[in-house]
């Protein structure tokens, strides 16, 4: 880049370096789930069509099938991929009725928000007014979705790169080591999966490519399951079709630059076109190495007045580390 703005991240803002600037293209899912929300904005205002401005990397569409609650559930449904029962709420009213219907506890997971912003899980109906409020207020479409609780289920994650051609490849298998019911980004996570199933795997893998070749996600996906171990049932919880703070650990994890990665591909080239460090191209990547990461958030709540030192599902770590050993024990 030749240029640097420093300026508030909102529509106007963005429109008038638009307007300034006349770029061929934006890159939404570099720029996090404030850049996602940001291009979906843009788009529905009709500004990057007025100024001729190509969305790469993600669709504008793609944004919406991977954060509007009701198209991603829709989506799912076409691929036959199991959901926690679930129904959206656009007023607290709404969401009592769901929440009577599925039966408590559940959880409150607003549209288009970041870290879990505004959500949370709920036992009885005081918890839910006043979660189900604060979602509707924190999400941009005031949209929220009341769904089934998958407490104490195994929660897994994968981190996927796919190509214009739509060739994918798996980056990192990731085992939470603690259950549903805390964000993953405050879960103490292991990498490679230790203590799962081969097969159960290799369902995931499909299960995700399936998913991003669906959303039409060009470069890095998150993609987070929960699997109860008593019956088999595999739902898949959210995606993020942008580079993200996981795909940060799982490319320090595996020493592959998904974000790099990320941005040649939504640039044109395809994966084939790519070196692979070890041998040949990109396309031939599979996750690999003799040793184990394990991840561990770091929480500081005594900077931050009046809050809980309690997890739950919004984000509480305001960082993580990451350790490497020769096996499990030792990292």
């Amino acid at each position: 880049s030749d240029l640097t703005y420093v300026e508030p991240l909102t529509v106007a803002a963005i429109t008038d370096i638009i307007a300034r600037e006349r770029p061929d293209a934006l890159l939404p899912n570099l720029g996090g789930q404030t850049g996602l929300n940001l291009s979906s904005q843009l788009a529905k205002a009709g500004v990057l069509q007025k100024y001729g401005v190509r969305v790469i990397g993600v669709e504008a569409d793609a944004i919406e099938k991977g954060e509007d609650r009701i198209i991603f559930k829709e989506t799912m449904r076409r691929l036959g991929i199991d959901m926690p029962r679930s129904a959206p709420a656009f007023s607290v009213e709404e969401a009592e009725k769901v929440a009577m219907e599925l039966s408590y506890p559940v959880v409150v997971r607003p549209a288009y928000t970041l870290g879990g912003t505004g959500g949370g899980l709920v036992y009885n109906v005081e918890e839910l007014r006043v979660v189900a409020s604060r979602g509707i207020a924190a999400s941009m479409v005031g949209q929220i979705l009341i769904e089934e609780s998958v407490l104490g289920w195994e929660e897994l994650e994968l981190e996927v790169v796919r190509d214009a051609k739509n060739q994918m490849i798996t980056v990192c298998f990731i085992e939470n080591v603690d259950a549903m019911g805390v964000h993953t980004g405050d879960s103490y996570c292991v990498a490679p999966m230790l203590t799962i199933d081969p097969k159960l795997q290799a369902k995931l893998q499909d299960y995700s490519y399936r998913i991003v070749e669906a959303i039409q996600v060009i470069g890095g996906t998150n993609v987070q399951f929960a699997h109860d171990p008593k019956t088999g049932r595999v739902v898949v919880i959210e995606i993020n079709p942008r580079t993200s703070r996981s795909s940060a650990l799982a490319s320090k994890a595996t020493g592959f630059p998904i974000a790099l990665v990320s941005a040649k591909l939504a640039g044109g080239l395809t994966l084939d076109e790519i070196p692979y460090w070890r041998d040949g191209t990109l396309e031939k990547y599979s996750p690999s190495g003799d040793y184990v990461v394990v991840k561990f958030a770091r929480w500081a709540f005594e900077k931050f007045k009046g809050s809980q030192d309690k997890l739950g599902t919004q984000m509480r770590a305001v960082g993580e580390v990451m350790s490497i050993g020769k096996n499990y024990k030792e990292a």
